[in-house]
């Protein structure tokens, strides 16, 4: 029976086949398209207002967050004293998850980023009280300097 199907009538059934396929299955396009449309920036405020980046960017459920450094509104710059930096750093980064709807415990992956690595713990005593239960993966990175006098850097991702 397939011996005599003409080559005119296999394109047809190829064709046919094609636009059963596309239009049942989402193309690639497509999607990106939805993904652009869902896509929520979150603009930074305070003495960061107008630099060229968003403190978050939510596409679907997940939530980018930029990295964050603890300064004092006021001044724009990292305050002299550890803990008080450590502090406002948390603060800015839990109040940007809040205004996506998420909260420390939808972190699934933080990177730190530290001018002295010997403030490790330091740091650690302050970020381990920000969640109930399971940790998100994370890196903790030396680095030469940071914007504003910061010792302390970090940024994530969140999802729903």
């Amino acid at each position: 029976m397939i011996r005599n199907v003409s080559r005119g009538m296999v394109r047809l059934i190829c064709a046919v086949l094609a636009v059963v396929w596309l239009t049942s299955v989402p193309t690639l396009g497509h999607t990106a398209a939805q993904q652009a449309q869902q896509r929520h920036y979150f603009q930074s405020t305070g003495s960061l207002a107008g630099l060229p980046f968003s403190n978050a960017v939510l596409v679907g459920n997940t939530l980018y967050v930029a990295g964050h450094i603890g300064v004092a509104d006021a001044s724009g710059q990292a305050p002299a004293d550890l803990d008080k930096e450590i502090q406002l750093l948390l603060d800015g980064f839990r109040t940007t998850l809040a205004q996506a709807g998420m909260k420390m415990d939808n972190l699934v992956s933080a990177d730190v980023y530290c001018t002295d690595l010997s403030l490790y713990d330091k740091f650690n005593t302050s970020y381990r009280k920000q969640f109930s239960k399971d940790f998100p993966a994370r890196a903790f990175v030396g680095v030469a300097s940071l914007l504003r006098g910061a010792h302390f850097e970090m940024q994530g991702v969140a999802v729903k």
